[in-house]
């Protein structure tokens, strides 16, 4: 993330995903970032000066609750997008969301 996005992770990260900060250990908070967890995900932003954002290559988590997290989601002001002719993946629901840095993520759930 760019230098002093920490906010804008914390409403993402937290607010619309629903994962919970951690601290970040001692010797690391003076670089600033942000590290969040959920389950046994674990996702660590750091700061990078000249940030570009990963708009093809990205992580795919899975999501319980999928349809309330997409409404929620869309609530905050973030708009996830199906892909077009979906289906590449048998059994599977999905979209992509951008975070506020213009990161890409895939967001999945099985279907029972």
């Amino acid at each position: 993330m760019p230098p002093g996005g920490e906010d804008a992770a914390r409403k993402f990260y937290s607010e619309a995903l629903g994962m919970i900060e951690v601290a970040k250990p001692s010797g690391l908070a003076a670089r600033g970032g942000a590290w969040f967890t959920s389950g046994t995900v674990n996702l660590h932003l750091g700061v990078e000066p000249g940030f570009r954002p990963a708009r093809k290559a990205h992580p795919a988590l899975r999501c319980r609750n999928y349809s309330s997290l997409v409404a929620r989601l869309r609530a905050l002001g973030f708009e996830p997008v199906e892909p077009v002719g979906d289906g590449a993946i048998p059994g599977v629901r999905r979209c992509h969301v951008y975070d506020p840095f213009g990161n890409r993520l895939e967001l999945i759930a099985e279907l029972v």
